[in-house]
C-alpha cells in the first residue's frame, strides 16, 4: 500500500485497495502456475503464453545477439519457458538465486527445462563466459533494486529519486547489442500475452544514460496501464537519495535540492572541482 501511494497519490484509498486485491490474486496465480510447469507440456504452455515472437526473430536473422529488458510483471516464469521454445536464440536469463535451497533447486530445474540458461546475478561476469561465441538473447529484469546505491544510475521513478542497475545499459553499449523491451498482459486467468518492441538496434548511438531513461519511462507506462500485474511487494524505493550521488544522476530533471548542482554541471563545473 505504501508503494501504491507513491505511484498513485491521486487515487483514493479504496481504488488502491482494489489494485492490491487484484495484485494478490495475480501473485498467487503466478506461484501456482509456476508449479504447474512441473507437469505442463510444451504445447500447454505455448497455447497459454503468446507474444509477437516475430519481432525477436527478425533480430535473430541479423546474426546479432540482443538483450530483452522487462519488469516484474506476471507471469515471467512462463514467459522465460515459452521464449526458449519460440526463438533460435540461446536464451540466457540473469536471476537472483532463491535463498531457500529446496526452492532454488526446484525453480532452477523448471527455469532451465526448456533450454534457457540461468546466470546468477551474483556471478554473472563469469557465468556468461561459456556463451561468448554463441548468438544469445540476454533476458534482464531491469527494475531490480541495485545492491549498491553507489554503483547505479539514479533518476526519478514516479517522481521519486530511485536507483536503477546500470548493468543492462552498460552491457548493451559494450557489445552494441540491439535492445528490446517487453511487458506481459493477462488476457484472462491462465492466459498471457507478451508485447515486445525494439528499443534500439544501436545503443552506442545514444548518449550514456538515455537507454535507462527510456526504459524507466516505458516501465512507468506499463505499470499505469496494468497496475495489478506489477510486483508491488518488491521494495523498489528502499534506497534513500543522497546528494553525494549527484554524479550518478542521469535524469533530465534535477533531484531534490539539486538545482544548484545542475546549474554547476551545465557550466562544466564538477563536484570534484568544488
Amino acid at each position: 500500500m505504501s508503494n501504491l501511494g507513491i505511484v498513485f497519490p491521486e487515487k483514493p484509498i479504496k481504488d488502491r485497495v482494489i489494485i492490491a486485491k487484484k495484485f494478490y490474486q495475480n501473485f498467487i496465480d503466478a506461484f501456482i502456475e509456476s508449479l504447474k510447469m512441473i507437469t505442463a507440456s510444451d504445447s500447454f504452455l505455448k497455447k497459454r503464453f503468446t507474444a509477437n515472437w516475430s519481432t525477436i526473430e527478425e533480430l535473430y536473422e541479423t546474426g546479432r545477439s540482443c538483450q530483452i529488458h522487462l519488469g516484474h510483471t506476471f507471469n515471467w516464469e512462463w514467459g522465460n519457458y515459452v521464449l526458449s521454445l519460440n526463438t533460435g536464440y540461446k536464451v540466457l536469463v540473469v536471476y537472483m538465486p532463491i535463498r531457500n535451497v529446496i526452492f532454488e533447486k526446484l525453480f532452477y530445474k523448471l527455469r532451465t527445462r526448456s533450454g534457457s540458461a540461468m546466470l546468477p546475478a551474483t556471478n554473472m561476469a563469469r557465468a556468461i563466459v561459456p556463451y561468448r561465441n554463441v548468438q544469445y538473447l540476454l533476458g534482464l529484469v531491469a527494475d531490480q533494486t541495485p545492491g549498491n546505491s553507489e554503483n547505479a544510475y539514479w533518476l526519478n521513478f514516479f517522481g521519486r529519486p530511485t536507483p536503477f542497475v546500470n548493468g543492462p545499459e552498460k552491457g548493451a553499449r559494450a557489445g552494441n547489442f540491439p535492445v528490446v523491451y517487453a511487458y506481459i498482459e493477462k488476457r484472462k486467468r491462465g492466459h498471457y500475452h507478451a508485447v515486445v518492441e525494439v528499443a534500439t538496434e544501436e545503443p552506442n548511438s545514444l548518449p550514456e544514460g538515455e537507454l535507462t531513461r527510456q526504459y524507466v519511462k516505458y516501465l512507468e507506462g506499463v505499470i499505469r496501464k496494468n497496475p495489478d500485474m506489477w510486483l508491488w511487494t518488491h521494495r523498489r524505493w528502499k534506497k534513500e537519495w543522497k546528494e553525494e550521488f549527484i554524479n550518478l544522476w542521469i535524469d533530465t530533471l534535477p533531484p531534490p535540492g539539486g538545482n544548484i548542482l545542475q546549474e554547476l554541471r551545465s557550466k562544466n563545473i564538477t563536484t570534484t572541482e568544488l
